[in-house]
């Protein structure tokens, strides 16, 4: 059996941070995923997925990430069922993350540079002069 899947895209709003009754730390956001065709009118469509992380990968999604930013999740799907306050039962299907990658640079600020906002801080220690051993 396998249930693995690795989502990059943009948050919708910022994560919301929750702690269980026994204190563990949830965090939920949902990525906004371009589809890879477009549609009959010639547009990109986008998937909406919700993510759910759990205990200090919460803590640190919700310190760290915010609305608009890019983020790679990688975990696996989840489908619960709940009792609705109507009496019905709701289904709700989600990726549980497992590991997550913050693709965007924490302070994007109008002065840096491309390469600082594309790659982040580390950009800017990469050298072609360097020696490379191969």
């Amino acid at each position: 059996m396998l249930n693995r899947v690795v989502l990059i895209g943009r948050l919708t709003k910022d994560p919301e941070l929750r702690y269980t009754p026994n204190g563990v730390a949830v965090a939920s956001f949902t990525l906004a995923v371009d589809r890879n065709y477009k549609n009959s009118q010639g547009e990109k469509e986008t998937d909406f997925i919700p993510c759910v992380v759990f205990r200090q990968l919460a803590e640190l999604c919700a310190n760290y990430l915010a609305k608009g930013r890019l983020a790679a999740v990688d975990g696996r799907i989840q489908v619960r069922s709940y009792d609705g306050q109507d009496g019905q039962k709701r289904w709700v299907t989600e990726v549980l993350g497992e590991n997550v990658r913050f693709l965007s640079p924490k302070d994007n600020n109008a002065g840096a540079s491309s390469a600082q906002n594309d790659f982040g801080s580390f950009a800017h220690e990469v050298s072609l002069d360097d020696d490379i051993p191969f």
